[in-house]
């Protein structure tokens, strides 16, 4: 299970942190601002992912020989299978190079896109292998090493199912690409289109989840992705140096799973009240010093409208209380 925990309100006299708008949520990045003071973060080796003030925009260097490094930030809710959202950017590649680590003389992918931040942050997590790199939904680009350069949309499921199309598209340095990528849930279906300097790029196949193997996924952050090339079979290693700039992210996902926070108390108790979703389980939690929380509520499934939680017990004249949101 995937975990939200939002606070939400202090008995000794209302605090509410956190709400949410009806609707789906859009998320923009420009980078014309430092993107750390809007939340983004980074991971594994930072000296890969630099803010360009100049030119507004993220300077990236996708290096294999390195640690699985990402710059991510949090899209506030957990995308599975049943969800519809879109993903869209910019990318320009200066320079790009493949069997740049010793003897791995193939070709290896630069990514962007979404993955689940707990899975893709432990030390077993390895791109290269094909069965170590669960919940992921990304652009992948490979260059040519024999058989054509590749651009391939891709869902991992949670059981490390692939689904995903190969396109044999080259990304020319110097040249200004725009990465569209929306899924929709009725019918199972990722599109994605590009264009190349304004113009059409492509056409690309479209990835439909129709294995009944692939279970589903959870996603959680957005990332531009810098994998390391360890543990693939030494019969096809491959490893890659890029460098570029990456900009103009927008990104639609559904609203948070909790949302219009309020609460008050009742008789001896306190109850929140929230807009749940129902697709998710909710409970109430709480502490009397932020050293350890405990569940104060039923662990009840959202029903996709105003949903109300209440402490069961009392923890004296100070609490503080938060809802668990949870993605079973």
């Amino acid at each position: 299970m995937f975990t939200f925990r939002f606070l939400v309100l202090a008995a000794a006299g209302l605090w509410l942190a956190a709400s949410a708008l009806p609707g789906a949520q859009t998320i923009r990045e420009d980078f014309s601002g430092d993107p750390v003071s809007r939340g983004w973060q980074r991971f594994g080796d930072p000296s890969l992912f630099a803010w360009d003030a100049a030119n507004q925009a993220l300077a990236v260097t996708w290096d294999s020989s390195r640690p699985n490094s990402y710059f991510h930030r949090p899209l506030g809710t957990t995308l599975t299978r049943g969800d519809g959202f879109s993903l869209a950017f910019n990318l320009r590649l200066r320079d790009i190079a493949i069997g740049t680590t010793p003897g791995k003389d193939f070709t290896f992918q630069l990514a962007i896109g979404f993955l689940n931040l707990r899975d893709a942050t432990r030390t077993n997590f390895m791109r290269g292998t094909g069965m170590d790199s669960p919940n992921l939904v990304e652009f992948d680009y490979f260059p040519d090493s024999g058989f054509g350069a590749t651009v391939s949309p891709t869902l991992i499921s949670s059981n490390r199912v692939f689904a995903s199309s190969f396109n044999v598209l080259a990304l020319t340095p110097d040249d200004d690409f725009h990465v569209t990528m929306s899924y929709t849930p009725s019918n199972q279906t990722l599109v994605t289109t590009m264009t190349k300097n304004g113009e059409e790029f492509g056409p690309m196949r479209n990835v439909v989840l129709t294995n009944q193997d692939f279970t589903d996924f959870r996603v959680d952050h957005v990332a531009v992705c810098s994998y390391s090339d360890f543990g693939q079979d030494p019969a096809g290693d491959g490893s890659i140096l890029a460098r570029g700039v990456v900009d103009n992210f927008e990104i639609v996902v559904p609203e948070p799973p909790v949302g219009a926070l309020s609460g008050a108390p009742q008789a001896d108790h306190w109850t929140v009240a929230f807009d749940s979703q129902a697709n998710w389980t909710y409970a109430l939690e709480a502490t009397p010093d932020f050293t350890s929380w405990q569940k104060v509520s039923a662990v009840t499934p959202g029903t996709g409208g105003l949903m109300t939680l209440t402490d069961i017990n009392h923890l004296g004249d100070r609490a503080f209380y938060r809802v668990l949101a949870e993605r079973p």
